[in-house]
C-alpha cells in the first residue's frame, strides 16, 4: 500500500517529475524518476506505446471483495485506522454536534440547517439520532438538487452551445431535472449509465427517461464549424463525446489516443476510434418525446394507424380493433343529418374573375385569372345550429389540367379562411373560431390543411399532384354556433400564394352533426359510404377505411398533449435548421495523426481493449442504437473495474473534498494512485454488489467516525502529511458557489424551494455579435420572479460566466471538471463584499431580522447566518457597526465571515 505524499524530498521529487511530464520528457510514469536517463526514456516510450494492457496496474485489476482488517465498527474506519496505526497515529476526535449537523446538511443537501434543526439534533439523546438524521436527509428531494450539480460538473453541462455562436438551449434543463430525479430515486449506478447512453433503445416504454439522453448533448457545440466545416466538426464533436463518456464513467483519458497511441496507457488509436464509432450515428439537437407512457403508447398506436391508412395496408386496417371502430363510426354517421349545401346568394372575386353558380350549388371561376385571390361568399341556411363547414374544390373541363385550381398545373393554394355570422339587419358579423381541420388529401412537402389555420401568410394548403380530381376540407368550429332565423353566413377564402394558384370551382356546405362524424372523404370513399357494406367493391371498402381511419388517427394525434423537447443526441433531432434524420451511422476510420485527410482502416464500434474481461469490439447489427446499448452495458458490467472504482472514488471525493485517488478523471499512469487502494476496492465492491445504490454508500461513509472527525489542526500530522491523505482529520472546505448563494438566500428569507422547470437567467440579455448575446449580470433585478430559486436552477451560460460564481471557483463548462479548483485572491473579497446579490440580500436579512426580532435584531441575524447566538464581545462590536452604518452592513460582514464561508 503506497504511503502518503510527505513533505520534504518526496514532494520535491513529485514536483520535478510532474514538470518533466508536462514537457514530454518523461514517458514512463511508473518507473522511478532517478533511474531514467534520456535513452531509457525514449526506449520506455516506444515500448509503452506498443505494450499489452498492464492488468497489474491498480485501476485495471479485477475488483474482488477485500477482507476488512481486524477491528470493530464501520468498515471505513477499520481501513482508515489500520493505516493510521501504521504511522503510530490516532484519528482525530469527533466534531461537536453543532459542527456535524451543519456539515451533514451542506454535504447532502447543499443547504445549511436552520437554528431550530441544529437545536433539535443537539437535544436528541437517542443512540441512533445520527443515523436517523442521515436517513432523513438522504430522503430529502434537496439531496438530488445538490448531488446533481456534482455530476453536471463532471460532464461539463451548460445551457448554451459555447464557442463564438454561444446559442441558448431552451430545452437543456430537462436533463438537469432528470439527473435530480434519478439521484433522488437512487437509480442504480449501472442503470444510470444505461439510461444516459441508450434510454431510447433500452427503455422504449418509459418515455419519461428520454431526457437522460441529454448526457450526450451536455457538452459544447461549435455551430460555426457545423455549418462551414461539417466533417471536422463531426470529428471533434465525437471526440468530445468520447472524452466526456470515458472520463465521467471510467476515469480514463481515452481521447489522448486520437492522434497516436496513448503515450502512457495501453490505449491504441483503434480503441479511440472504436469509441467514436459508437456515436457515429447520432447528432446533437432538440429531440421530441412524450412525458408519459400512456401518451407515448397512444401516439404510437395513432401513428401506426395513420401510416397504414396512408399506405392502404389492409392487414392493419381490418384488424378487429380498427374494423370495430370503423363500423361504429359508420353506424353513427348514418344516424345523423349530413351536409347541407349552402346556396350562395352573393359571391365576389377580389381579383376580378367571373363567378357563376352551377346547378349542383358549386361556383365556377372564369375570365380574369389574378395572381392572388380572395373569394367572399354570402349565404343563408335553415340550420339553427352549425358545428362545421366543408369546402369542396371540384374539377371542371374548363380549368387548366381539369382543375380544381386555376394554376397551369391545376393546383391551388388556400392560405386562410374566415367565417362570420351576421344577425338579421346587423352591419357587423361575429367571427367563428376554427381550431381544427381535416382534408382528404394534402400536397406533400408541408402543404397540409392545418396550414390554413396557423395565421402564417407564408403557409398554405395544396392538392398537387392529385389534380383533375375533387377534394374537400372540413373545418370544425371551436363550439357549436347558434344561427338566428334570417341570419347570413359569410365565408372568405384567401389565396395569397401567387402564380395564379387560386380556386377554380368550389362548393360550401354546413352541418349540425357532431364533427367527429363529418369527415373529409375523397370521392371514392364518399361513394362507398352511400352504399351498404355488402354492396361495396374491394376498392371502395379500402378507400373508406383508409380515409376514415386515417382522419380518426389524425384526430387522435391532435387530441394528445404536444410532445416536449430536450437538448440531447439522437438519430432524429433539430439543431436549429430544421429536422435532421441520420439513416445510418457514419463510417469511422483511424486517422493518421488525427488528420481527416489521412484516413486509414475502418473500425467497428467498441471500447477499451485493456479491460481483458470484456469484449473490446461490439457487433454492428441491429441499428445505431445497439452501439450505444453495447457501450452502456460494457460500462455497467460488474467486471469493469474502471467504472466501479471511478464512481466510488467520486463519492468519496464529494464527501471529503478529495478522492482516495486525487485525480478523479485519470486512473492511468499519469494519474494519482490511491492513498488507500484496498479501501477504494472495498467501496467499489460494496457499491457494485449492493444494487449500485449511491445512498447506501453515502450512509456507510457518513456514519463512519472518519467522516465525523474534527477538522482541528494537529502539528505533527500536518508536518508529515500536510495534504491529509491519511485522513487523520476531516478536511475543512469553503462552500461552493451554489452552497454559498443558497445559504445567503435562506438566511435572508428569500429562498424559493420550487423544484424543476426552465432555468432562471440571472442577467439581462441584449443582442450581441452574431448569435451570441451580451449578458449584463449587474443589471439583474433580484426582486424578479424566480430570483430566489436554488442555484442549481440558474441558467449557466457556457461562454459568458457570472462574476459572483467565478469568484467562488464555479467551473468553466467548456471543459470537463472532475474536481473544482480552489483559489483565494483579493478579487474574491471584493466580489463578496460588493456584488449586487450580496447587497440585496444583506438588506433583506436586515429587514427580516428587524421584523422577526425588533428588540434584538443583531442576535437574530447571528442565528440566521451563523446558527448561534453572538458572544458578548461580538454583540458589542456589531452594535457599534449597526449604529454607524446600519443593520445591512452587519449582514454583509456576516456573509463574509469564515464561519459562514467554510464548513468545518
Amino acid at each position: 500500500m503506497p504511503g502518503p505524499r510527505m513533505s520534504g524530498m518526496g514532494n520535491s521529487h513529485l514536483l520535478l517529475r510532474q514538470a518533466l511530464l508536462l514537457t514530454g520528457m518523461l514517458l514512463q510514469a511508473s518507473q522511478p524518476f532517478a533511474a531514467l536517463g534520456a535513452d531509457s526514456v525514449a526506449k520506455a516510450a516506444t515500448e509503452e506505446s506498443a505494450s499489452a494492457p498492464d492488468t497489474g496496474w491498480w485501476s485495471l485489476r479485477p475488483i474482488g471483495r477485500p477482507a476488512v482488517p481486524a477491528g470493530e465498527g464501520n468498515p471505513v474506519d477499520v481501513f482508515i485506522h489500520d493505516r493510521l496505526k501504521a504511522e503510530g497515529w490516532e484519528p482525530s476526535p469527533a466534531a461537536g454536534r453543532e459542527v456535524l449537523v451543519r456539515r451533514l446538511y451542506f454535504d447532502l443537501l447543499g443547504l445549511p440547517p436552520t437554528l431550530e434543526q441544529v437545536r433539535e439534533f443537539c437535544e436528541d439523546a437517542s443512540p441512533d439520532a445520527w443515523e436517523r438524521l442521515v436517513d432523513r436527509l438522504l430522503a430529502s428531494p434537496h439531496y438530488g438538487e445538490h448531488w446533481a450539480r456534482h455530476w453536471l460538473d463532471v460532464i461539463h453541462f451548460a445551457d448554451t452551445h459555447g464557442f463564438e455562436h454561444d446559442v441558448f438551449r431552451p430545452h437543456a434543463w430537462r436533463f438537469r431535472d432528470y439527473v435530480i430525479a434519478a439521484l433522488n430515486r437512487d437509480t442504480p449506478w449501472g442503470r444510470f449509465i444505461e439510461e444516459q447512453l441508450a434510454a431510447d433503445v433500452l427503455f422504449p416504454d418509459q418515455p419519461e427517461l428520454m431526457p437522460a439522453l441529454g448526457f450526450l448533448g451536455a457538452g459544447p457545440y461549435d455551430a460555426s464549424a457545423a455549418g462551414t466545416a461539417p466533417m471536422s466538426f463531426e470529428n471533434l464533436d465525437r471526440d468530445d463525446l468520447v472524452t466526456q463518456t470515458m472520463s465521467a464513467f471510467t476515469s480514463t483519458t481515452a481521447n489522448c489516443a486520437r492522434c497516436h497511441a496513448h503515450k502512457f496507457d495501453a490505449i491504441p488509436q483503434e480503441d479511440y476510434y472504436a469509441l467514436q464509432a459508437v456515436f457515429a450515428g447520432v447528432g446533437k439537437g432538440d429531440i421530441s418525446y412524450d412525458e408519459t407512457t400512456a401518451t407515448a403508447q397512444a401516439r404510437r398506436r395513432a401513428m401506426e394507424l395513420r401510416t397504414a391508412a396512408r399506405t392502404g395496408n389492409a392487414g392493419v386496417l381490418t384488424q378487429p380493433e380498427h374494423a370495430a371502430r370503423l363500423a361504429k363510426w359508420e353506424k353513427e354517421r348514418r344516424a345523423v343529418d349530413g351536409w347541407r349545401v349552402l346556396q350562395a346568394e352573393t359571391f365576389v372575386s377580389a381579383g376580378g374573375a367571373t363567378l357563376t353558380r352551377q346547378p349542383d350549388g358549386s361556383v365556377l371561376a372564369a375570365g380574369a385569372r389574378p395572381d392572388k385571390e380572395t373569394l367572399t361568399v354570402t349565404a343563408g341556411t335553415d340550420l339553427k345550429r352549425i358545428t362545421a363547414f366543408r369546402l369542396e374544390v371540384m374539377p371542371d373541363p374548363s380549368l387548366p389540367a381539369g382543375g380544381p385550381g386555376r394554376a397551369d398545373n391545376g393546383n391551388l393554394h388556400l392560405t386562410s379562411i374566415g367565417v362570420q355570422v351576421f344577425a338579421p339587419g346587423a352591419n357587423q358579423g361575429t367571427a367563428i373560431s376554427i381550431p381544427s381541420a381535416s382534408s382528404d388529401w394534402d400536397e406533400p412537402g408541408g402543404w397540409s390543411v392545418d396550414k390554413i389555420l396557423d395565421a402564417d401568410p407564408a403557409t398554405e394548403w395544396g392538392i398537387y399532384p392529385k389534380v383533375g380530381q375533387a377534394h374537400q376540407a372540413v373545418f370544425t368550429f371551436a363550439a357549436p354556433v347558434e344561427v338566428p332565423s334570417g341570419a347570413k353566413l359569410t365565408v372568405t377564402l384567401n389565396q395569397w400564394h401567387g402564380g395564379a394558384h387560386i380556386i377554380g370551382r368550389f362548393r360550401l356546405s354546413v352541418t349540425s352533426a357532431p364533427p367527429a362524424l363529418m369527415l373529409a372523404l375523397n370521392p371514392t370513399a364518399d361513394a362507398a359510404l352511400a352504399k351498404q357494406p355488402a354492396e361495396r367493391t374491394p376498392e371502395e371498402t379500402l378507400s373508406l377505411s383508409s380515409t376514415v381511419l386515417g382522419i380518426l388517427a389524425a384526430q387522435d394525434l391532435a387530441a394528445l398533449p404536444p410532445p416536449v423537447q430536450v437538448y440531447a443526441a439522437g438519430t432524429t433531432y433539430n439543431s436549429g435548421g430544421g429536422p435532421v434524420t441520420l439513416n445510418q451511422p457514419r463510417v469511422i476510420r483511424v486517422l493518421q495523426r488525427g488528420d481527416l485527410s489521412k484516413p486509414g482502416a475502418e473500425v467497428p464500434p467498441g471500447a477499451l481493449s485493456e479491460i481483458s474481461a470484456l469484449p473490446a469490439r461490439f457487433p454492428v447489427e441491429g441499428g445505431e442504437g445497439q452501439r450505444r446499448v453495447a457501450l452502456a452495458r460494457w460500462l455497467a458490467d460488474g467486471r469493469n473495474p474502471l467504472t466501479w472504482r471511478s464512481i466510488a472514488n467520486r463519492v468519496w471525493q464529494f464527501h471529503f473534498g478529495a478522492g482516495l485517488s486525487s485525480t478523479p478523471g485519470d486512473f492511468g499512469k499519469m494519474g494519482s494512485q490511491p492513498s488507500h487502494p484496498v479501501l477504494l476496492d472495498w467501496l467499489a465492491a460494496e457499491l457494485r454488489d449492493n444494487g449500485g445504490s449511491l445512498k447506501k454508500l453515502h450512509r456507510i461513509i457518513l456514519t463512519s467516525h472518519t467522516w465525523r472527525q474534527s477538522a482541528g489542526h494537529r502539528p505533527e500530522q500536518a508536518k508529515r502529511d500536510p495534504d491529509n491523505h491519511l485522513l487523520w482529520r476531516m478536511n475543512s472546505r469553503r462552500l461552493q458557489a451554489e452552497g454559498y448563494c443558497d445559504a445567503v438566500l435562506q438566511a435572508s428569507g428569500k429562498l424559493d424551494l420550487a423544484a424543476g422547470g426552465p432555468g432562471v437567467p440571472h442577467f439581462i440579455s441584449s443582442p450581441g455579435p452574431q448569435s451570441t448575446p451580451v449578458l449584463d449580470y449587474a443589471a439583474y433585478d433580484w426582486n424578479s420572479p424566480g430570483s430566489g430559486r436554488r442555484s442549481i436552477y440558474r441558467v449557466v451560460w457556457r461562454g459568458i460566466s457570472d462574476p459572483l460564481f467565478d469568484a467562488l471557483d464555479f467551473p468553466d463548462a467548456a471543459v470537463l471538471t472532475p474536481a473544482r479548483g480552489f483559489s483565494a485572491a483579493p478579487l474574491q473579497a471584493l466580489v463578496l463584499w460588493n456584488n449586487n446579490f450580496i447587497l440585496h440580500h444583506a438588506a433583506a436579512l436586515a429587514e427580516r431580522a428587524g421584523r422577526e426580532a425588533a428588540a434584538d435584531p443583531l442576535t437574530r441575524m447571528y442565528q440566521l447566518v451563523l446558527l448561534r447566538d453572538p458572544r458578548a464581545d461580538e454583540l458589542e462590536t456589531m452594535r457599534a457597526c449597526a449604529a454607524q452604518d446600519g443593520l445591512a452592513e452587519v449582514a454583509r460582514i456576516l456573509f463574509n465571515t469564515n464561519e459562514f464561508l467554510f464548513v468545518q
